[in-house]
């Protein structure tokens, strides 16, 4: 299940919401299920990083469909940044709320986009994000896995949907690394001594 709520916690407004009515999810869920009894099923979203109204009706709901019995297994979350926001710093708290209901959690699609043109300061700051990203995941012992959406800024999503941002990416459109790589890097060189 992909992008089901507005920013504001009510469902969004689709024709499977239309058409089903709210119990859409839990079917999609089943169906899934029932097709691939072995498979891992998430509801993923974006805006969802941090403890706010989005993240905490996607938590009522899956807190609900585990006790229906719906095979959910995990909640995604996107990690689609801007250097411009503040980082979501209570990450791992929002994401340990989804450990407590017995729930994986994973981020899906980790960018941190700058407005351009970039600066060292947004660089720095584009790796701060994807650092609270990364330690997020770390302190969350259901979270195995942080995806980058994209490695490099060639191929970046970005500029088509934020027009005048970019440079979302580890690295830049000659394959260059940037801090944010380094921040990664590092982040998970400490992990693996700690263990």
């Amino acid at each position: 299940m992909n992008e089901a709520f507005d920013d504001d916690g009510t469902l969004r407004d689709s024709i499977w919401l239309r058409k089903l009515g709210p119990g859409y999810i839990a079917d999609a869920f089943r169906w899934a299920h029932e097709a691939d009894p072995k498979a891992r099923l998430f509801i993923n979203d974006y805006n969802i990083e941090g403890v706010n109204a989005k993240s905490t009706a996607l938590y009522e709901l899956v807190g609900t469909l585990r006790k229906q019995h719906v095979p959910v297994h995990g909640v995604g979350i996107q990690g689609h940044l801007a250097v411009q926001y503040s980082a979501p710093h209570d990450i791992a708290d929002n994401m340990l709320r989804f450990d407590r209901l017995g729930l994986g959690t994973a981020i899906t699609e980790a960018d941190v986009r700058i407005p351009l043109p970039a600066d060292s300061t947004e660089y720095e700051a584009q790796a701060e994000g994807y650092g609270v990203l990364l330690r997020g995941c770390l302190l969350t012992p259901g979270c195995d896995d942080l995806t980058v959406w994209g490695f490099t800024d060639t191929y970046s999503w970005v500029p088509d949907t934020f027009p005048g941002e970019g440079a979302a990416n580890i690295f830049d459109e000659n394959y260059a690394p940037k801090p944010a790589c380094s921040t990664l890097r590092q982040t998970l060189t400490l992990a693996a001594g700690r263990r």
